[in-house]
């Protein structure tokens, strides 16, 4: 890792906060891209930790400080996001436990571990919130969902908040909620590629080339998804807005009716919730 001579042990003002991520995956690079590209927290701030080098090769790149040690990440962290994989959890909140102060501000971003846990884990004071991201949070376009243990005070949900704002909306929700979020935000990324790969094959079938019938495919989802936020109607009122009496989409929507997309789409979110439902079980 780089030296970390001289830095401070606490220091809480916006400008100067400290961040620490347990943990250097996939997920935990897409938040800490965000808050880089929104300029929330300079990288120099930033301290990640992984037991080898793979992961954090990229994170250098971005400017930010690394280490083998998790100890030091709380040491010289207020704010410490956990991005461990779920079994390994435990182990690293027994090694972090004697070093987490009042002061600091954990957050997990670990699926299927409960606020519960993590506070009986950790030292009765901590300031525990839970958040579940989704990938698209890489491109500053992620849906997140956040609850807050019982230290967890406005001032820290609202800090948590501004900050990952800048990767994508970000609610605050019923700790219940979030297995529901992974099941239609965090997988379902997944089953809007399939429709995206769905969309462009039909398409091609009809004669045009794959590459570009991609890029429509994908525009098309973007620009649907963009018209929903922005106006704030019902799916159904906008659907209904683009058929016209006798016109072409409302035979292609009589097609996926017999097809049961829908049904079949709400099945999906329920399977993932159940499953992620199961997973904290473990």
């Amino acid at each position: 890792g780089v030296a970390l001579g001289a830095w401070p042990r606490v220091a809480m003002e916006a400008s100067e906060l400290w961040v620490g991520f347990v943990g250097a995956g996939r997920m935990a690079g897409g938040l800490v891209r965000g808050l880089l590209q929104a300029g929330k927290v300079p990288a120099s701030n930033v301290l990640a930790s992984a037991p080898s080098d793979k992961n954090l090769d990229a994170w250098r790149e971005l400017g930010c400080r690394t280490t083998h040690c998790n100890l030091e990440v709380v040491h010289r962290s207020t704010l410490v996001f956990l991005a461990t994989k779920p079994h390994i959890l435990p182990g690293v909140l027994e090694e972090i436990r004697p070093a987490v102060g009042s002061h600091h501000i954990v957050v997990s971003l670990v699926a299927g571990v409960t606020i519960q846990t993590l506070q009986r884990l950790l030292p009765p004071w901590t300031k525990v919130l839970r958040i579940m991201p989704n990938l698209p949070c890489v491109v500053q376009a992620g849906a997140m969902v956040f609850s807050r243990g019982s230290n967890a005070g406005d001032e820290e949900a609202a800090l948590l908040k501004s900050l990952l704002s800048s990767c994508g909306l970000c609610e605050e929700v019923p700790e219940s909620y979030i297995d529901i979020h992974t099941g239609l935000s965090g997988s379902g990324v997944a089953y809007v590629y399939l429709f995206a790969e769905a969309l462009a094959e039909g398409a091609v079938k009809m004669g045009m080339p794959g590459a570009l019938a991609s890029r429509i495919a994908a525009q098309t989802l973007l620009g649907a998804a963009k018209m929903l936020l922005e106006t704030g109607e019902h799916p159904a009122k906008l659907r209904g807005d683009v058929c016209t009496p006798g016109g072409t989409t409302i035979y292609a929507l009589h097609q996926l009716e017999k097809g049961a997309l829908r049904a079949t789409v709400m099945d999906a979110v329920e399977a993932a919730t159940n499953r992620a439902c199961d997973m904290a079980k473990d």
